[in-house]
């Protein structure tokens, strides 16, 4: 029973859960409940920084793990801070109430499903109960996490003796920058292995374009400012004011954007006086038409539009000792170039050019500062580019994976996250796609035009489309299928084969002619053959055409001789056989197959069971490609080596912690007995092309553990790998170009996006051939519980 409830109980916070029904079929493996996680906390509809933050990191939980945990609310109330649910929520904690905290105490020792209590903590929602609190983390007996959203460096005794006696009361203490973290360990003496840093969540965006935004929005033509978040007085917004006759004098058409309404608890305590004074302040400097108050509690994708239209975004708190800005945060990952007080989050987060600093209260600075990013257009893209490569790991989506981490460590019994599938997105990849072709690069996720295309891409992108096609019967595919086919046929020459790269004024460039493009033609012909495979659902006069496409094609294509060029194009003919048998096709096959056998056996030793000397990229193209030539010969040295050669390719890229792909900083030569320790380098190429091959093999040789595989593998695309973080951008529906050592390429290009695509597909098939079995229906779905 408590299972249902704390299912209804998310679903009164608003967050994203299961339909009806399939909670009962999916939400333990064992058919146990799923562990709760208690979340005490302010909450809305109650207004204020914490409960939008607990809003939001228990919606990216929910969206990432709903198969993993079942997420209830504990809101927090006061005498004064009352309100009114959807549905009454099974805790409340009334913090000028003591027997208030007795009972909670009871409650949530009395129920078994809770594992972890995480409390999120200021010192204002605690400061007339102190002891109360302190007898709460001290009676309840489940794993507490307590989240400090304020770190007081240099305490004195009472506050230092206070703060130790929570901390030593809790199993795992998170705060927000390493500065509080170095706070807690030197000024507070908390112990190390307590504390976990996990930044200030980020919300991912779609980069809309930034005149669009200001049209939308009555402000075309103009530089705009912003600053959001509930006002007080410690916003310091006066210091903007005072700057802005001065940047005035240089920009006369500037408008300052004021968003946000007052704090509930300033209005309780002293009204407006704040906002009122702000807007005299705005009529004694003549400042109206360069000054807009939006006095509204925003939502949240109007909010970050604002933050998207804005030119340059102005932080100017006058507190010191305040530990973490969510409204900054949220301006970064907006690609806003920041200019802020020095708070220890701005001194953290800003360096390297990455925002501007000024010192408290000078206007004088803040006016320079703004003035110089005006006049740098350069300027404003480095910063912002370096801004949003440096919060990219603060997205929510990592956000709940970090803290889905710590919950498994903490937690006194065991808990296997189960990762959520997110939904299939062709977005992105529909704007990288001109009525020519799909380009090649992006800018993050705009696309680049001056990269050209490359018939590579075309190709992945006509197979990806045929399959989506094929899954789903979207007639709208069939456009963009014809826009890849005819950006292939483009490239077809006269002598039979294809050149690669063509630019943004579709003429083929000179690195068609200076580069080895046996591979692009190989991958032409994997696509050709694909898309016959689909010939029942496309129109019969382009099956015609393609076919007769393919005819001049395979005449030349015995004359290729890399290896990889030999696997995709052996692919390509294993489809076209399983529809037109032909003697032709079947012998170039076969001719392809054998050379790479002899390969094979040429460097295969005892512990090299492999085609060539080295791994390099696209491995698992090499034996999905003997698996298909066994498929379409039935010659059983094709379906051996295939099966040697891909055990021996996985023992060197999956580990107890996952998987990871042969990094592309160093090859793994023969004589390494192990996959190097490189970090970085891994493309999601490589992890999609394992996917596609350990799906093709698992249908062969359903005895392995290759379905377990596939979970693994495509785990790596939603955050588990060696920086926990997601590579697929569920925003966007872009995926990210790589994975290095330290941090994720953002860019969004069309060979990483196009591979995680061709993945998810292949993961969709496999789970609508067992739908019968698993009935998924959810929105949220997880691979692992659909194999």
């Amino acid at each position: 029973m408590t299972k249902n409830i704390a299912l209804h109980n998310t679903n009164k916070f608003k967050l994203k859960a299961s339909k009806p029904g399939v909670t009962k079929n999916l939400n333990a493996m064992d058919g146990n409940p799923l562990p709760e996680v208690l979340f005490i906390t302010s909450y809305p509809p109650r207004e204020c920084g914490i409960a939008t933050y607990s809003e939001d990191l228990l919606k990216a939980l929910n969206k990432k793990f709903h198969q993993t945990f079942n997420l209830t609310i504990c809101p927090l109330e006061s005498e004064f801070e009352q309100h009114i649910y959807e549905t009454e929520p099974q805790y409340i904690l009334n913090t000028h109430i003591q027997k208030s905290f007795v009972k909670l105490a009871f409650q949530i020792n009395k129920n078994d499903n809770i594992k972890i209590v995480v409390i999120q903590h200021e010192f204002g929602f605690f400061a007339k109960c102190e002891n109360d609190f302190q007898y709460l983390l001290e009676t309840v007996t489940k794993p507490v996490v307590l989240a400090f959203h304020t770190v007081l460096p240099k305490p004195g005794i009472e506050l230092k003796t206070k703060v130790q006696k929570m901390c030593n009361a809790v199993e795992a203490i998170i705060i927000m920058t390493k500065t509080a973290s170095k706070i807690l360990k030197t000024d507070y003496e908390i112990q190390t292995n307590k504390i976990t840093v996990i930044p200030h969540g980020t919300h991912l965006v779609p980069h809309l374009d930034k005149t669009f935004l200001k049209e939308k929005y009555n402000i075309a033509g103009r530089n705009i400012l912003s600053t959001f978040g509930l006002l007080s007085k410690g916003k310091s917004i006066e210091t903007t004011l005072n700057a802005l006759p001065k940047i005035i004098a240089t920009y006369p058409d500037i408008l300052f954007l004021i968003i946000g309404k007052t704090h509930p608890n300033v209005k309780i305590q002293e009204g407006e006086k704040y906002r009122d004074m702000l807007e005299e302040k705005v009529i004694t400097l003549k400042l109206q038409h360069n000054v807009k108050f939006i006095n509204q509690y925003v939502p949240l994708p109007v909010l970050l539009e604002y933050l998207q239209l804005t030119d340059v975004y102005l932080f100017t708190s006058n507190d010191p000792n305040q530990a973490v800005s969510g409204t900054f945060s949220y301006a970064i990952s907006c690609g806003c170039p920041v200019i802020s007080t020095p708070i220890p989050h701005a001194n953290e987060v800003l360096k390297n050019e990455a925002g501007i600093i000024f010192e408290f209260g000078n206007s004088e600075k803040l006016a320079d500062a703004t003035i110089k990013l005006l006049d740098d257009e350069q300027l404003r893209k480095r910063i912002s580019s370096n801004g949003l490569h440096k919060m990219a790991s603060t997205a929510w989506e990592n956000s709940a994976i970090c803290h889905a981490m710590l919950f498994e460590k903490t937690s006194q019994q065991p808990i296997t996250l189960n990762y959520n599938l997110p939904d299939i997105n062709l977005n992105h990849l529909k704007k990288m796609t001109t009525n020519f072709g799909i380009i090649q690069f992006s800018i993050i996720n705009n696309p680049d035009i001056h990269s050209g295309y490359a018939l590579d891409d075309n190709a992945r992108a006509l197979v990806a489309f045929c399959q989506h096609f094929k899954l789903t019967g979207d007639s709208n595919d069939l456009v963009y299928i014809k826009t890849y086919y005819n950006f292939i046929k483009f490239c077809f020459q006269s002598n039979g084969t294809f050149l690669n790269y063509v630019n943004e004024e579709k003429e083929f460039t000179h690195q068609n002619y200076i580069e080895n493009l046996e591979d692009s033609n190989g991958r032409a012909l994997w696509a050709l053959g694909y898309m016959v495979s689909t010939k029942d659902i496309l129109p019969a006069i382009l099956v015609t055409d393609v076919l007769e496409l393919i005819q001049a094609v395979i005449k030349n294509i015995s004359k290729i001789h890399s290896t990889r060029a030999m696997a995709f194009a052996i692919k390509g003919m294993y489809y076209l056989h399983t529809e037109f048998k032909s003697e032709h096709t079947f012998s170039v096959l076969k001719l392809l197959a054998d050379r790479i056998v002899q390969m094979y056996r040429h460097e295969a030793e005892e512990n090299w069971k492999w085609y060539e000397s080295y791994l390099t990229y696209g491995n698992s193209i090499l034996p999905e490609a003997m698996l298909c030539a066994w498929k379409a010969t039935g010659d059983v040295i094709y379906k051996e080596i295939a099966k040697t050669s891909f055990d021996f390719l996985l023992s060197k890229i999956f580990n107890k912690k996952g998987i990871k792909v042969i990094s592309n900083n160093g090859w793994l030569h023969k004589g390494n007995i192990q996959n190097e320790i490189i970090p970085g380098g891994e493309q999601p190429i490589d992890v999609a092309y394992t996917i596609i091959a350990l799906e093709k093999f698992s249908e062969e040789f359903p005895l392995e553990d290759y379905p377990q595989k596939i979970v693994i593998a495509f785990n790596w695309f939603l955050g588990s790998n060696h920086l926990h973080q997601i590579i697929y951008n569920p925003c966007t529906g872009g995926c990210y170009d790589g994975l290095e050592g330290k941090y994720v390429n953002l860019n969004q290009g069309a060979e990483s996006s196009l591979s995680y695509l061709m993945a998810r597909l292949t993961v969709e098939k496999i789970i609508i051939n067992n739908k019968h079995t698993y009935q998924l229906q959810s929105e949220s779905k997880s691979l692992a519980h659909s194999l």
